[in-house]
């Protein structure tokens, strides 16, 4: 790594909603969990877990909200189609909704037979290599475009329309990101309808069918979170292909054994996911007075969950920043816990897995990979590598 970058690692942020794009925010997390695992911030009016055990009781605890009582959905896209999609989707709900949702979404997931998951990536990790070059957006484009035109593939979509798709996607999860601009905010309420369109038009009927058949009767809804697959996909599964990237450059001996060995590389992708996450943090909201993790919160009250944090939680973790692939029940919280827990886990690994296999075997030069600048976000860690073969 070159000086300056080291020495830029060594600065922390400057508070937790910079933490993921920084270039090495985990002494700062560690610094915060080693005397306040979960304490009020005042400065950001929020209170925040970092400790395995309170991230654990929050993302738990029937008290949490997904979303303020007051404001289901974000003021900047309420009455737009963007809107209509936020509010159907089973990660943005709670309550008697969310029961009869989380349950149909995961049977759908279930309902892709492995090797047709593994054939559709590979599929579509060899049609994105082979644009990576040729006037495309590199390796930024390959980590953000390939999870998606996949998921575009299962549930239906043909080759143009998923990737089309991939595209319409990073626009439209722009609504969900608080630091974006009204232009961005814009270009994502417009993406929306675009997306409905596409999944309604060449989107499998039987996915439609399937989700009624198990409790989801309204098109709208089905389709919504058809698309919600997408955007979710989007950004989480392009991190953790972006940071296993990077843990594969910094160790060459890793990284050369791994292109020959389908089960390290998995366990290389799982320990990304805990050590390295690409999400950071979430957020719930406290529906009514409660104490939680040993404190008294209220009605009203946000709390910022710091999975990252978590998941270096020595006393979950034992060694919790060494990167060890063949570390045993290693405890990881980057999917969630209780009841939104994230259903595609397997999947993710299985799609950053197999998109790391093709540009292993590419013309990629890892040399190149050590120090990245990270993509903006209050949450998600994202690697950007600019131009890139």
């Amino acid at each position: 790594m070159p000086a300056d970058a080291q020495r830029s690692a060594l600065i922390f942020p400057d508070n937790l909603l910079a933490a993921a794009s920084h270039p090495d925010p985990y002494p700062y997390y560690a610094a915060l969990l080693a005397y306040r695992p979960f304490y009020r911030e005042t400065r950001l009016g929020l209170w925040v877990a970092l400790g395995a055990q309170a991230v654990a009781a929050v993302l738990k605890s029937p008290h949490c909200r997904v979303r303020p009582t007051a404001e289901k959905v974000p003021a900047s896209i309420a009455g737009s189609r963007a809107g209509e999609v936020f509010g159907h989707l089973v990660r943005m709900n709670d309550g008697a909704r969310h029961a009869t949702l989380k349950p149909a979404l995961a049977a759908c997931l279930e309902a892709f037979a492995p090797e047709r998951v593994t054939a559709a990536a590979r599929s579509c990790a060899a049609a994105c290599i082979g644009t990576m070059g040729a006037g495309g957006n590199g390796l930024d484009g390959f980590q953000r475009a390939y999870p998606v035109q996949v998921v575009g593939r299962l549930i239906g979509l043909p080759d143009g329309p998923a990737a089309e798709a991939a595209a319409l996607t990073g626009d439209f999860v722009r609504c969900l990101s608080p630091l974006s601009n009204a232009a961005e905010i814009e270009r994502s309420k417009l993406a929306a309808p675009r997306l409905l369109d596409l999944i309604a038009r060449h989107g499998s009927p039987m996915l439609v069918e399937r989700l009624a058949s198990l409790g989801v009767p309204q098109r709208e809804t089905a389709l919504a979170n058809l698309l919600g697959l997408m955007s979710q996909t989007y950004e989480a599964t392009a991190g953790l292909i972006g940071n296993a990237l990077l843990a594969l450059a910094r160790d060459e001996d890793m990284r050369r054994r791994a292109a020959g060995d389908d089960a390290l590389l998995r366990r290389v992708v799982a320990e990304v996911a805990r050590h390295d996450p690409p999400i950071h943090n979430t957020r719930r909201y406290v529906a009514e007075d409660c104490l939680l993790a040993g404190q008294a919160l209220q009605a009203g009250d946000a709390i910022l969950v710091v999975l990252a944090a978590a998941n270096r939680d020595p006393a979950v973790n034992p060694r919790p920043h060494a990167f060890d692939p063949a570390r045993a029940d290693a405890a990881c919280f980057t999917f969630g816990r209780g009841a939104h827990a994230c259903p595609g886990r397997d999947m993710a690994v299985t799609l950053a897995v197999i998109g790391l296999q093709a540009l292993l075997a590419g013309p990629l030069d890892f040399d190149s990979l050590a120090a990245p600048r990270y993509a903006r976000s209050v949450n998600a860690r994202i690697p950007v590598f600019g131009a890139q073969p």
